[in-house]
């Protein structure tokens, strides 16, 4: 793909953006579950025998409930069943996946990691295999570009607000904040309050979790990261600057090493009760809300509602994503058929039923709960998809690199902003996309 002229496959990406907005909003809204039901007694079909299968994927308990399933259906027909479960799989995947034979024979992916693979023509069009293994797939969740299936996606995800609904209380707030200055304002009255120093946690782990952190803010403020039609950077603008300076107003409230914590940290913070108002993911909702690793008080007080927006009625500050599984393109035929058939086993409603609450679950059977609330509300409130463009990882990546300062006081959203450009140009002109 990075051959292509910048415009046509911009333009290729955006009707991707419409088609992974309707997967949400179709899927979250409005019943989620419409697709049709495996057939009664429906048996698994598992691929080749004697094959390879090794899968690369993030840790967190939906992806987990998604590899056992298969792990049970399938192992017992391969040579090898193996997993690695990492949070560091977004910086090793496009590695791994370029000797031949790559290391793993799938990665699952989210919206922009799908494209990172893309860019680097790792992972295979899956037409064929969606032909063979996939008659109970719902249609609607296959991931195409130009008529090839490059992923199939069983969960959606997105960032949103959690609140103690006591703390609150005690800080006198009686309802749960919706926009952001509404959730500062909060913050500011549980300090005054002497209620907790640091009430509010977020994902601001210097590198990739910083760069999306501004991401929703910055689409929460209506920016555009490009010039239309073009792989030009837009983010030095209004926009641009006025989500710094709420992201800055924000991190004043948050703990003194928030340039440390990703979600297992800001999880952690949550249960162990030292945080009233966080920005995480939809997908920490069931293990928060659970009745592991925390405390009675704490779970029961505990609200998940959409992200906050500028304005009242606004777009949320979120981005959706799906997650999905793909197939390497370095790898035998019969090591792909293989592992499809394994992963495409795991998309039923058994998996789901015994896993509801791990996920926004895209498949049928899933009964939406307090855990989905958050992704559902934000979803319906029309935030934006991730965008699916093929440079979008180089500008994600230059935010998460150049962000920090500005962060640390150390200088202007201005000039932080001019450090993001410069570094995303120096990138984009390297692969090709900029002149």
């Amino acid at each position: 793909m990075r051959d292509c002229k910048v415009h046509p496959v911009q333009q290729k990406h955006r009707e991707n953006d419409m088609f992974l907005k309707n997967i949400a909003i179709t899927g979250l809204v409005a019943g989620l579950m419409s697709t049709a039901a495996y057939a009664e007694g429906h048996g698994v079909m598992c691929g080749p025998e004697g094959q390879s299968i090794r899968i690369l994927a993030s840790d967190f308990p939906a992806i987990h409930a998604v590899a056992d399933d298969a792990e049970k259906n399938c192992a017992g027909r391969a040579a090898e069943f193996t997993r690695n479960h990492t949070t560091e799989a977004r910086q090793i995947m496009n590695a791994a996946l370029t000797p031949n034979p790559a290391e793993y024979t799938s990665v699952i992916v989210a919206n922009s990691t799908l494209t990172q693979l893309m860019n680097d023509g790792l992972v295979r069009p899956l037409n064929d295999l969606v032909e063979k293994y996939g008659q109970n797939l719902p249609q609607n969740l296959m991931i195409t570009l130009d008529g090839n299936i490059m992923a199939v996606a069983f969960m959606a995800n997105s960032q949103h607000l959690f609140s103690r609904t006591d703390i609150l209380a005690e800080a006198g707030i009686d309802t749960v904040p919706a926009t952001y200055d509404e959730v500062i304002a909060a913050a500011e009255a549980i300090r005054a309050a002497g209620i907790m120093e640091h009430p509010i946690v977020m994902n601001m782990k210097t590198g990739w979790n910083v760069g999306e952190s501004f991401n929703l803010v910055f689409m929460a403020h209506g920016g555009e990261f490009f010039k239309p039609g073009t792989a030009e950077p837009a983010i030095n603008s209004p926009e641009g600057i006025a989500a710094l300076n709420t992201l800055k107003r924000l991190v004043e409230y948050a703990h003194p090493d928030h340039l440390t914590q990703a979600s297992n940290e800001t999880q952690g913070l949550w249960e162990a009760g030292q945080a009233a108002l966080g920005i995480m993911w939809g997908s920490r909702g069931a293990p928060i809300l659970d009745d592991e690793g925390s405390t009675k008080e704490i779970t029961s007080n505990t609200v998940l509602s959409a992200a906050p927006s500028v304005e009242p009625g606004g777009v949320p500050g979120a981005t959706l994503w799906w997650d999905g599984f793909t197939i390497s393109s370095n790898v035998s035929d019969a090591e792909a058929e293989a592992t499809f058939a394994a992963l495409a086993s795991a998309m039923n409603a058994d998996m789901v039923a015994a896993n509801n609450d791990d996920a926004v679950w895209l498949l049928d059977g899933f009964t939406p709960g307090p855990a989905a609330a958050g992704v559902s509300a934000t979803a319906q409130g029309g935030a934006m998809p991730y965008p699916m463009i093929p440079q979008i990882g180089l500008m994600h990546n230059a935010l998460g690199s150049e962000l920090a300062d500005f962060l640390k006081g150390d200088e202007s959203a201005e000039k932080a902003l001019a450090d993001v450009e410069a570094a995303y140009i120096t990138a984009a002109k390297e692969a090709g996309f900029l002149q």
